[in-house]
């Protein structure tokens, strides 16, 4: 096959199929130098198929300067004794996913959803597949959903991880998928334990260090996720400012504002002192050329361990959702605000948007009786 001038060939060796042509240097991505990739498929009729899918990939990321060998040689590290069309499959779905133009928010995003949102999923399914030397199929995406508890976040997850890998297998999913995925969201446990705003407010007094009270209070008073409090844009906070916060694109869902619920709170935690910038928050590594959102997260919520303090970094987020809900903020607006979609929004705050609708639908009810009654005495 040629592009632009360029020849690219599918070889055969050793019963596997080999794909060979100038790809970039792995010394100098600008440079390009005739190499191959081991793409380890059956050299029959379907693994032809296959391999001709794949280099058109390789030829789509070359010209879009996105071609990057560990895009090749992620799932490598695996050890497997499965046929290599299993993990292949990964590997072009993966590269499928860095690819996709509606996702593609964050460079640094999408490499942290891949690797905690995708990848533990995928080798799941492989330790499985191994295990009971099940081929790829319906079956062995089922048995992996059903290796983690129902009702837990892990399966929800899940069911998203292998529903996409499906959808790029061209693979029919099963009706009821998403029912059995179900489980995302707030435990029973945790549902009835959010704090109160009194409560929020008595553990920041608590915080000793000046710099983490403002990471908590960030995130108490904008609903931010723990990584989220680093990648502000905080000029808003001056005292003149409109106190809406603006998410900066590297995050894990690219950029969204955020309003504070409640508005006070920015003078009652103080967060003014944020106004001229971040230099006053925890000394935390956010170069994401040396680390990851996930970790970044992570440093967050070791504090709140580390500090004994009686709820989660996710317990404020939480708390702030329902604080909208109650407030009357439109779900869809919410959701917006917290940078994920409508459908995860409620389906995690389900409990609190029912009860709000029914107390308004309840409302309303009673306000026409009563304004009906005064019409009849007049």
């Amino acid at each position: 096959m040629r592009s632009k001038g360029l020849i690219y060939a599918l070889n055969k060796g050793g019963g596997r199929i080999n794909l060979r042509g100038p790809l970039p240097s792995k010394k100098s991505a600008n440079q390009l130098k005739v190499q191959r990739i081991s793409l380890g498929l059956i050299a029959d009729e379907n693994g032809l198929k296959e391999a001709e899918k794949l280099l058109q990939l390789v030829l789509m990321q070359i010209k879009h300067g996105q071609f990057d060998w560990k895009h090749w040689r992620a799932t490598e590290k695996v050890k497997t004794n499965k046929p290599d069309n299993i993990i292949q499959s990964i590997k072009s779905f993966e590269s499928n996913f860095f690819l996709d133009p509606i996702r593609n928010k964050s460079q640094a995003g999408m490499k942290t959803t891949w690797q905690y949102a995708y990848l533990p999923y995928l080798r799941r399914l492989i330790k499985i597949a191994n295990k009971k030397d099940q081929t790829l199929n319906i079956e062995l995406l089922l048995e992996t959903l059903k290796s983690y508890s129902e009702n837990s976040r892990s399966r929800k997850q899940c069911g998203t991880a292998l529903g996409a890998f499906a959808r790029h297998l061209e693979l029919q999913l099963p009706e009821d998928w998403g029912a059995q995925a179900s489980g995302y969201g707030l435990s029973q446990t945790r549902f009835r334990a959010l704090p109160s705003d009194s409560l929020i407010k008595e553990i920041w007094r608590m915080i000793p260090n000046p710099s983490w009270k403002l990471a908590y209070a960030l995130m108490a008073t904008y609903g931010l996720r723990n990584h989220e409090i680093f990648f502000c844009d905080l000029s808003c906070l001056a005292k003149d400012g409109d106190k809406i916060l603006r998410v900066l694109p590297t995050t894990k869902t690219g950029e969204h504002q955020v309003w504070p619920f409640h508005p006070e709170w920015v003078k009652d935690f103080e967060l003014e002192k944020l106004a001229n910038g971040s230099n006053v928050l925890p000394k935390v590594n956010t170069s994401l050329k040396q680390t990851t959102l996930q970790k970044v997260g992570r440093r967050v919520a070791e504090q709140f361990r580390r500090y004994k303090l009686p709820l989660t970094p996710y317990d404020l987020r939480h708390a702030w959702a329902v604080r909208t809900i109650h407030i009357g903020i439109p779900d869809t607006v919410a959701a917006r605000m917290m940078g994920h979609s409508v459908t995860i929004h409620t389906s995690t705050y389900h409990h609190w948007i029912t009860r709000r609708d029914q107390q308004q639908a309840v409302d309303a009810a009673l306000s026409k009786n009563v304004t009906q009654s005064i019409i009849t005495k007049i």
